[in-house]
């Protein structure tokens, strides 16, 4: 009830103003259990997936958008109910993992769509980076549902970081082949065969996207890129401190330069003087 009002209320005004395309509706079942695989690259994909698709669509999200006190955080945490998205305390560590496998788990068994984007975490830069082996290949070879592969398109460059006010485009959404993954059947405990489906996946994602892909985790490509910025902060900090010094050096050399001038003219006009009354003096006598 929740979800469908909040669909009509948020997904209908979505589609009018933005008018996302779409690919590959057709490989979404009409009923039963099956893993959305998305690449994220907004924290708006979860609005556009669910508001292009007829079924309810059941995403986890962080902890903290459902635990923030006040008005506001119960206001985020009314909303993010209302569109289906399930807390997950990601802090944890490994409990955290076990918590959202167990979240997938029961919203496939429920016979539902369980959409899960496999990088962890959104893409800080528009590429595609390398899935994590857990959720996704655990929930899938633990139910047996198919996993379906989603690529969402220019969805970044809706709200890029710093911008208020969102950019009226297209974003779209291309919808892959379903993936049978019973091949592994008994093997959810096996880190070679996760890592095995979960590279399939992200494989198939890239095709769809389009997106340059790389080998690293999301997560370590951010802490790569905030240290970067903070060495290049650190460096040009240390330029300017250099520049500065460099200046009062130069500020310092100048004034030297200046008074030893001003003290060479005093000398000779010291001189001078002498001469002139040397001259005065021979005059006088003769």
């Amino acid at each position: 009830m929740i979800y469908g009002a909040m669909k009509f209320s948020i997904g209908g005004p979505l589609k009018l103003a933005f008018r996302p395309w779409v690919e590959g509706l057709e490989n979404i079942p009409a009923e039963g259990p099956a893993i959305l695989a998305s690449n994220h690259l907004s924290f708006s994909d979860s609005f556009f997936l669910p508001a292009v698709l007829d079924r309810k669509v059941t995403f986890i999200a962080k902890a903290e958008y459902f635990t923030t006190p006040g008005v506001k955080g119960r206001m985020t945490a009314a909303f993010f109910k209302g569109v289906g998205q399930l807390p997950v305390d990601r802090s944890g560590g490994r409990g955290a993992g076990e918590a959202a496998i167990k979240s997938g788990v029961d919203v496939i068994e429920r016979g539902e769509l369980f959409g899960i984007y496999p990088e962890g975490t959104r893409s800080p830069d528009g590429r595609l980076y390398r899935g994590k082996p857990g959720g996704l290949a655990r929930v899938a070879l633990a139910t047996g549902a198919s996993v379906i592969p989603v690529a969402m398109i220019d969805t970044e460059k809706i709200q890029p970081p710093g911008k208020v006010m969102p950019k009226l485009m297209r974003p779209g959404i291309r919808i892959g082949r379903p993936l049978d993954f019973s091949r592994y059947n008994g093997m959810e405990h096996d880190r070679f065969v996760l890592r095995a489906v979960t590279d399939e996946v992200m494989y198939e994602i890239m095709k769809l996207s389009g997106q340059e892909y790389v080998d690293i985790y999301a997560t370590a490509a951010k802490r790569q890129i905030a240290d970067e910025a903070k060495a290049q902060k650190q460096a040009l900090k240390e330029a300017q401190k250099e520049a500065e010094q460099a200046q009062k050096e130069a500020q310092k050399e100048a004034q030297k330069e200046a008074e030893q001038a001003e003290q060479q003219t005093e000398k000779q006009a010291e001189r001078q003087t002498e001469k002139d009354e040397t001259d005065e003096k021979e005059r006088s006598d003769s």
